[in-house]
């Protein structure tokens, strides 16, 4: 018998990948602290555990596609 999807889950939450600050820091190619302005001012959404936060994945990439601009 199959189970019955709840309405408050989320598809594939199982498989969200996070990254610490320092990880992310290291992708973008900025320091931690740019990391935790975008993290504090909203533009990086991300999840606090204990005393620090962990940044999805998917969150990382959707941000540096749309921080693209055609420069010429």
């Amino acid at each position: 018998m199959p189970t019955q999807k709840k309405e408050n889950d989320q598809p594939g939450l199982a498989q969200v990948q996070f990254l610490t600050v320092a990880e992310v820091a290291a992708m973008m190619r900025v320091s931690k602290m740019t990391v935790y302005r975008l993290v504090h001012s909203g533009e990086l959404p991300a999840v606090r555990v204990g005393k620090s936060f962990r940044v999805p994945e998917k969150a990382v990439h959707d941000y540096l596609h749309n921080a693209y601009f055609n420069a010429g």
